[in-house]
């Protein structure tokens, strides 16, 4: 596995003890040492490590032959695939089939627990990257599969754990925090410079004068590559850059405003439209 950049390595941590056993290795998340393929090349169903990382560290693109359940207890995270951009709050968790290739931002310091489960270990599981809800009973799973050494046999308590953690997994909610990434090349110039700066106003008419293309071929475009209009992906990647930036301790009108919304009420009506709460309220 590539070694991260920007920032030095991982530190670890050991969460609080559930019961009284010797704690499990900890291995950077992203390093090729034995301690790290323990866990990423696991034979059994489920491994689960932590490692805690500072803000702006950045991993480069890199996978895993198990698929991976990637929870912080503490910052948010910013996950990229080829197929498009997840922001992961704090208290939820990125769902990542096997063999994903992906790389990770961390937006603020990050208290990462991950657990790498065996494809075949529940393969009723998602097949595609999404963001869940992390419920308190699969955050004290993951915190306790953490403290599990490997190997574990199936029919003993942490075998049950384990099993249990990976039902729960079934049983939480999706969230909305994807932004779709199109393989056009000139809806990737658009989409590039939205994200770059989510206040512009740029319309339709102006994307297409600039780039020589009629705006319904755009609207088409944008439909059949991202499942959303222009006008829904904008409004996404204005929203996902409102969630970091308040994760960031920024003040809810200070956002409205950078985000080019007219008031931060309107920013709030919208927010909650999407995300089924107020600004206020999605980081408690």
């Amino acid at each position: 596995m590539p070694r991260t950049k920007g920032m030095p390595n991982a530190a670890f941590v050991i969460p609080g003890e559930h019961i009284e056993r010797p704690a499990a290795p900890r291995a950077d998340s992203h390093a090729p040492s034995p301690a790290y393929l323990q866990f990423d090349r696991s034979p059994m169903p489920v491994a689960a490590m932590a490692a805690d990382y500072a803000q702006g560290h950045e991993t480069k693109p890199h996978q895993h032959p198990n698929a991976q359940l990637v929870h912080a207890v503490h910052g948010v995270m910013v996950v990229n695939t080829a197929q498009g951009q997840w922001l992961v709050p704090p208290t939820r968790g990125m769902w990542m089939p096997a063999n994903t290739t992906h790389w990770i931002r961390m937006a603020s310091r990050v208290q990462m627990r991950t657990a790498y489960i065996r494809p075949d270990a529940a393969p009723e599981l998602l097949t595609q990257c999404t963001v869940l809800g992390i419920s308190p009973l699969l955050r004290e799973l993951i915190l306790a599969a953490i403290d599990i050494p490997l190997p574990y046999a199936a029919d003993s308590r942490d075998g049950r754990l384990m099993r249990l953690l990976l039902d729960e997994v079934l049983r939480v909610p999706t969230l909305p925090l994807h932004l779709p990434r199109p393989d056009d090349a000139g809806l990737r110039e658009i989409c590039e410079e939205i994200v770059d700066t989510p206040d512009s106003d740029l319309t339709l008419a102006d994307w297409g004068a600039r780039l020589g293309v009629d705006p319904k071929t755009i609207q088409r475009r944008f439909a059949r590559e991202t499942g959303m209009t222009f006008g829904q992906w904008r409004q996404q990647a204005r929203l996902l850059a409102a969630l970091e930036k308040l994760a960031a301790g920024e003040k809810v009108v200070d956002v409205a405003l950078d985000l080019g919304y007219d008031s931060p009420s309107a920013f709030a009506t919208m927010f909650k439209r999407q995300f089924g709460m107020p600004p206020s309220a999605f980081f408690r």
